[in-house]
């Protein structure tokens, strides 16, 4: 048993008891998984965008107004006579009939048609019908007749010596439509024009040929 006298020494504690040993610290970067949901919103989002203009171009394709289409359906000589006294003149009678067709999706309201017959760039004279209506995608025939009696050819006498020495007659016809479209609350203003070559047997009266283009 030890007495109080007694003590025990003991030696100072030291600052570091472990010894020091040398690590490696490695910082790896942290991992995101690819971003699946935003890659799939933003093509999604490009698809409806697409899908909308699309949709937007076949509107404007289909509803944007076009002018109506014209065509020289027929066209029939009743007379024609070159008359040499007591000056040279001209006696003419065509009946024409138009086919206008209208090319939108809404009806078409039309004023007048108006044809005109001329020779070498000289008009003889023209005929006006009445206005009418024509339905979507739809086609109406319009008829018209023009008589000429007695008009002086005196300027154009060479040209229609030589004509009549083969036998054919040129004349040139330009037809002519006025209209609008009923487009919900507006009225667009529409017209169309072609101009047709119509080539005439003097002989037996008839047409040989006709070259027509749009204007």
């Amino acid at each position: 048993m030890t007495s109080k006298n007694d003590y025990v020494s003991y030696g100072p504690i030291p600052s570091n008891p472990y010894p020091a040993i040398p690590q490696n610290v490695v910082v790896l970067p942290y991992y995101r998984p690819p971003p699946r949901n935003r890659t799939n919103h933003l093509l999604r989002q490009c698809l409806c965008y697409a899908a909308a203009f699309l949709f937007f171009s076949a509107v404007v394709y289909f509803f944007y107004p076009s002018d109506p289409k014209l065509q020289l359906a027929r066209v029939h000589l009743n007379r024609v006579r070159v008359n040499s006294s007591p000056y040279l003149t001209l006696d003419l009678s065509f009946s024409l009939t138009v086919k206008v067709y209208n090319r939108d999706f809404f009806s078409l309201n039309y004023d007048s048609l108006v044809v005109s017959v001329g020779y070498r760039g000289r008009v003889l004279g023209f005929v006006k019908s009445a206005g009418g209506r024509i339905r979507a995608r739809g086609s109406s025939y319009v008829n018209a007749t023009l008589d000429l009696n007695g008009f002086e050819v005196i300027q154009d006498v060479f040209y229609l010596i030589e004509d009549l020495a083969r036998g054919v007659i040129p004349f040139d016809t330009v037809t002519e439509v006025d209209g609008n479209l009923g487009l919900f609350f507006f009225n667009i203003p529409l017209k169309a024009r072609v101009s047709c070559e119509v080539f005439v047997n003097t002989s037996n009266q008839t047409v040989v040929r006709q070259d027509c283009y749009p204007e």
